[in-house]
């Protein structure tokens, strides 16, 4: 297999919504597994997610996982994950991602002849979309 990068994404308990909601937005493969799954059956971590993984028909690999009860938990900053690419599937991902989400700088042309935008969806996850121009 060759190497990936992938992003890995940390929640605090809401992991598997999550993961649902990226699976509606980008189709695939989903799977889920929790603390119980691995054996720690009576933890009060039980039911959170241990690690999951999503893997798209586009390639797309998104992971996470939730934080135990006894980590403190700190929200996701100074990054975004990016798209970009002249699929105009991109613009439906936009609009399902921003659904629920805040909306940084709206998807429009931009001065790189671009439509670009910023928004944060409604699990705290920064995402970039850049659809490209057709170039000559």
């Amino acid at each position: 297999m060759a190497s990936q990068l992938n992003p890995y994404l940390n929640f605090n308990g809401t992991t598997r919504q999550a993961m649902e909601f990226y699976q509606s937005v980008f189709g695939g493969n989903l799977n889920l597994s929790t603390f119980s799954d691995f054996g720690a059956k009576d933890s009060p971590d039980a039911d959170r997610i241990m690690h999951g993984v999503l893997e798209t028909d586009a390639g797309y690999t998104i992971m996470a996982a939730d934080v135990t009860s006894d980590m403190r938990y700190q929200p996701m900053a100074g990054f975004a994950v990016s798209l970009s690419g002249d699929d105009e599937i991109l613009r439906g991902y936009w609009d399902e991602l921003s659904d629920g989400g805040t909306v940084t700088m709206p998807l429009q042309k931009q001065v790189w002849g671009d439509e670009f935008g910023m928004v944060t969806d409604k699990f705290g996850v920064s995402w970039l979309v850049n659809i490209s121009r057709p170039r000559a």
